[in-house]
């Protein structure tokens, strides 16, 4: 079974409402979409391709292989069929593999008994053709394999990324209430923003916003950053292959020519927090931190992107505190920031009605399992019509 040059089926999936994001970042890497739906993107590829997507991809989380698809009532008649694929030639016998699974099967009241009934049809079969057989357990730092499993439908595949691609690997220190690589990634490619004029990012917290759009700026993607996926544990991985994306994707990296990018907060702690973050991603030597009141935070002139994140009282902070600042914000981005486009991030529409200025568009986004909505404000120098 030669998974590494034999196009089949890849879903890539993300977090909800990243899709749209994914799809353009797929798209744009030269692959055509098969499907795009809520939480991921279908395309063919083999687990070579698999590996420019893993070293690439911004906002994906995992990127699935299948080995194959079946009709499975009931655990036995898993069993059986998973019994019949090839581990052998997929999973090296001294290796160590772990199991995740989607299950939504009349006949399992945990996916952690289908995962159990995963592994010993892999491990099974491995011993009765090698002798020996691979060890398992929870930690994702080897081979992974994935089950998808609704209602008699079965797919397994082959999680060719291990670990999420959502976390980009250099948030050492993650800080209060930080967003989501992934996430923050998608809010700025939300914007539309040219990657040429400035990006300020007021009450930067743990910095993930400045760097995500330094990393964008300089074209330097998360591959750069990890040296393990699950793809290098399966038969048949060729370092060659790695090693050569990874030389390619540092030859696009941009060094001339970049954006002032300018983060600020009021926490010394949090300008520190971001500063290691920075330093950990390569981008430290891009990013002008501030600390001090968000009101004073430098906008360069002409025009470019302002983007907060503040508190929106879910876990931190005291409504009539945030009332307050929102209504700060608001005064800021008038008064301050004229020629820039404006955007908040929050997940509190009351407080976002503190702002004062009327959004002209409207984002849909998730943190976590909460409803959140990027607000874009134009910002004229004068009247609109001017």
């Amino acid at each position: 079974m030669e998974v590494f040059n034999t196009p089949n089926k890849v879903i890539i999936t993300c977090n909800r409402r990243l899709s749209p994001y994914l799809e353009q970042e797929v798209k744009d890497l030269g692959f055509t979409i098969v499907r795009a739906f809520n939480t991921g993107v279908e395309i063919k590829a083999s687990v070579n391709e698999c590996i420019r997507l893993n070293l690439n991809l911004r906002v994906a989380s995992q990127i699935l292989y299948e080995i194959k698809s079946f009709r499975a009532k009931d655990p036995n008649e898993l069993y059986q069929n998973l019994l019949s694929i090839a581990w052998e030639e997929i999973i090296p016998f001294d290796s160590y593999f772990t199991v995740t699974s989607t299950v939504h099967n009349e006949t399992i009241t945990t996916p952690l008994f289908a995962n159990v009934k995963v592994k010993d049809a892999i491990v099974d079969r491995i011993k009765d053709k090698k002798g020996m057989r691979p060890n398992s357990g929870p930690d994702m730092h080897k081979c992974v394999v994935h089950l998808h499993w609704m209602e008699e439908r079965a797919e397994i595949f082959i999680d060719t990324s291990g670990e999420t691609l959502a976390k980009h690997g250099y948030r050492k220190h993650p800080g209060k209430a930080p967003m989501l690589e992934a996430l923050a990634t998608s809010t700025i490619l939300a914007t539309g923003w040219d990657k040429k004029s400035p990006f300020v990012n007021p009450m930067c917290g743990s910095g993930t916003l400045a760097i995500e759009a330094a990393l964008l700026a300089q074209n330097r993607v998360p591959g750069l950053q990890r040296m393990n996926y699950s793809f290098m544990h399966f038969i048949g991985y060729d370092e060659a292959v790695f090693f050569e994306e990874r030389r390619r994707i540092k030859e696009i990296t941009e060094k001339t020519n970049l954006p002032p990018i300018i983060a600020s907060d009021i926490s010394a702690e949090a300008i520190e927090i971001s500063k290691l973050n920075a330093r950990t991603a390569g981008v430290e030597h891009l990013i002008t931190f501030e600390v001090g009141d968000f009101a004073d935070t430098t906008v360069p002139e002409g025009n470019g992107v302002v983007m907060f994140n503040p508190e929106y009282g879910e876990r931190l902070g005291v409504h009539s505190k945030l009332e307050e600042t929102y209504k700060r914000v608001g005064d800021f981005l008038k008064q301050e920031c004229k020629g820039y486009r404006g955007y908040v991030f929050t997940g509190n529409p009351d407080l976002a009605k503190k702002i004062g200025l009327r959004a002209s568009r409207r984002f849909e986004f998730f943190n976590g399992k909460l409803d959140c909505r990027l607000l874009q404000y134009e910002l004229y120098e004068g009247t609109k019509e001017n």
